[in-house]
């Protein structure tokens, strides 16, 4: 199981490999549009790079349609790790 921590830093990691985002930047208060300026095409390839950390588990789209933070794609992630889907 990962925990929030890890799937934290590894989606930082993510952010900043994919978008060149500053490190410093990514905060878990920092709003993916408006802060991270990550539009959609930018949040599909970031769920794709996601998939590393879930395995078989399948991240749906719809999971995220009320993602707005660094800290709300953390959430989703480990409670998608953490259920019986």
């Amino acid at each position: 199981m990962q925990s929030k921590e890890v799937i934290y830093q590894r989606l930082k990691e993510i952010l900043v490999e994919l978008f060149e985002t500053e490190p410093g930047d990514v905060t878990p208060e920092s709003r993916l549009y408006e802060d991270l300026d990550i539009d959609s095409i930018d949040a599909v390839d970031m769920l794709v790079k996601l998939k590393s950390l879930t395995g078989e588990k399948r991240l749906e789209p719809s999971d995220f349609k009320t993602v707005r933070t660094v800290q709300d794609v953390v959430d989703a992630v480990y409670n998608l790790l953490n259920t019986d889907k």
